[in-house]
């Protein structure tokens, strides 16, 4: 079932075969392309073949496991284009997936990175529909030349963010029309995400580059032990991944965490991913990750530097620890991924027994961000949050980054 606004989405997207989709994060963007995908297969009288783009691996391959499962009695061919597992970056393989999916009567899902993208236009397929997910990232140099000529030879193009740049509303030829707009205030009135509230941590020491990880762990672990929630779902946005890795192995703060009940997650580009002490691949921890989001029963706190700000799909986070100052997309990106409505809580809300937006009886309330401050530092990562959260959740503007 859909909300108003995503049907609305859907509208216009049929009604163009360009445009620009601005819908915050937890407004359920992604489900509006794949509602898009299928309606596309369920009146096709030819096989379609989609690309669909994510800034990472990592979001490429849930993406399509999403699709998969979304469009599970539809005929449908997944490859892959990235330099990942069971990807691929030649042109003459992309091109012998293409002839398997068309000799098997199956529509072909491409899924790929704005890095790989490049690839797929090598291969000179014809591509009928591409969706660009987190598409802010289409605007970066490196990515823009690739991005242009998809959106040139695709019959259809459509560009999805919650953070838009202000060139794509600029550049017509290659984005078209700025076709859906929806507001964050939309959304919290829908009652679909929650209003963030930000808070502060007030501590003492002042922090140096010298004592930073233990500053860090010293005030993760004294804001954890204020939360009274039963089983918060946490995630810290740390400074650095050296600071992680320092505060989970050179302080107390791992045991002190585990001895509050939490299971300790953290992942890096650096050291890979970890379950407490027990170093796991990455589906695996994203598999757990997802386990314990759903469960209403345990507490986790999740570590990470950038991996998990965007895209990535993190269920059940109830609590946001922001120790550093993110550029504003990574601010907003961040502040989305504990807004999001808690899932016995949409459960009521589908059959009625919630009403949007009366928020006093939902079982998740809002989304916390908390923000230790002390003199000197925190506060123009408190000023900016704040100020943040008044224009685009209360005043319900658009930012363009």
């Amino acid at each position: 079932m859909l909300y108003s606004y995503q049907q609305t989405a859907l509208q216009e997207i049929s009604n163009h075969n360009k445009g620009l989709i601005t819908i915050p994060t937890g407004g359920g963007k992604t489900v509006v392309f794949m509602s898009d995908a299928k309606n596309r297969i369920a009146e096709a009288k030819e096989l379609i073949t989609f690309v669909i783009v994510a800034p990472r691996i990592l979001l490429a391959n849930q993406l399509a496991d999403e699709f998969q499962q979304f469009l599970t009695d539809e005929s449908i061919y997944i490859s892959h284009v990235h330099s990942g597992e069971n990807g691929t970056t030649k042109a003459e393989k992309i091109q012998v997936q293409s002839m398997i999916a068309k000799a098997q009567n199956q529509h072909h899902l491409i899924f790929t990175t704005y890095h790989s993208l490049d690839k797929v236009n090598e291969s000179g397929i014809d591509i009928d529909v591409a969706y660009f997910d987190e598409a802010h990232h289409s605007v970066k140099p490196s990515h823009n030349v690739g991005v242009a000529h998809t959106s040139k030879v695709a019959d259809s193009a459509y560009f999805f963010t919650a953070t838009p740049k202000s060139k794509m509303t600029q550049d017509y030829e290659v984005y078209g029309n700025h076709i859906v707009s929806v507001s964050a205030k939309e959304l919290i009135s829908a009652g679909t995400i929650l209003s963030p509230e930000v808070e502060v941590y007030e501590f003492d020491t002042v922090r140096t580059k010298h004592n930073a990880a233990t500053v860090d762990a010293d005030n993760v672990a004294g804001i954890v032990s204020q939360i009274e929630n039963n089983a918060p779902k946490i995630l810290v946005a740390a400074p650095s991944t050296k600071i992680i890795w320092e505060s989970l192995t050179q302080s107390n703060l791992m045991s002190e965490l585990n001895e509050m009940g939490y299971t300790v997650m953290h992942i890096t580009s650096k050291h890979g991913a970890y379950i407490n002490k027990l170093k796991v691949n990455r589906e695996k921890f994203f598999h757990h990750l997802s386990q314990l989001g759903d469960d209403e029963n345990t507490k986790v706190i999740v570590f990470h530097h950038s991996i998990l700000g965007e895209g990535i799909n993190v269920p059940g986070l109830t609590h946001c620890i922001m120790l550093r100052n993110l550029p504003t997309i990574e601010m907003l990106q961040t502040i989305g991924r504990v807004i999001r409505i808690a899932k016995n809580d949409r459960k009521k809300l589908m059959n009625g027994e919630l009403k949007p937006g009366q928020f006093h009886m939902y079982s998740k309330q809002c989304g916390k961000v908390i923000i230790p401050v002390s003199t000197g530092y925190g506060k123009a990562t408190q000023k900016k949050l704040q100020s943040l959260v008044n224009v685009v959740f209360e005043q319900g503007e658009t930012v363009f980054c």
